[in-house]
């Protein structure tokens, strides 16, 4: 069994390496536009289904509520909390439509919508991001495999070039950590993880 823990540990971070040697460029432009749609007023969505549903209140809290006591607090909310209006989105309609309602209520100039699908291909979380592209909002995804039809709706799609959901997921998890880190550090704040 260790050998087997040693084998994942070293994928997972043999992934995350070459991941981040391949966007870190995409992921400085898109820290860059999300501090300037926050210092606009522009609020964060996040979304996604199962795991992703999970990273994406993820993201939000540490937007929301920083670990940090000297981080300012952004303005970010998780779509995927509200289990009656998803039920009832779904239910009066598809499930394909329970994001993109909620941003058609919610969403206001200058916001920014982050749709998580480790394939890439969630319809809910895809017809939520094409909507939020038309809207004139930032898009960002985080997707894997091969990205699906993500990478074409977002203004920056970080794609995990992986066919395992543990070792995507694992990789948003420092991707959503370094966005956080680096929206702070570029507003000025001091560089202290």
């Amino acid at each position: 069994m260790k050998e087997t823990i040693l084998r994942k540990a070293r994928e997972s971070a043999e992934l995350k390496l070459k991941f981040f040697e391949e966007n870190a460029s995409e992921l400085e432009r898109c820290v860059v536009a999300l501090v300037e749609r926050f210092q606009a007023g522009g609020r964060l969505w996040s979304l996604g289904n199962g795991g992703s549903a999970c990273d994406a209140q993820h993201v939000a809290v540490e937007f929301l509520h920083p670990i940090i006591e000297k981080r300012r607090a952004l303005p970010a909310s998780s779509l995927t909390v509200d289990t009656a209006t998803i039920s009832a989105i779904a239910n009066d309609t598809d499930f394909s439509h329970v994001f993109v309602r909620q941003l058609e209520l919610l969403a206001r100039r200058h916001d920014v919508v982050l749709g998580i699908s480790t394939s890439g291909a969630s319809a809910s979380v895809n017809r939520a991001l094409k909507w939020a592209r038309d809207f004139g909002l930032l898009t960002i995804g985080f997707a894997g495999r091969d990205g699906g039809r993500m990478p074409d709706l977002c203004d920056h799609c970080f794609t995990v070039k992986s066919w395992s959901i543990h070792r995507i997921q694992e990789t948003h998890t420092v991707l959503l950590h370094l966005i956080w880190d680096l929206v702070h550090v570029a507003m000025g704040e001091d560089d202290v993880i």
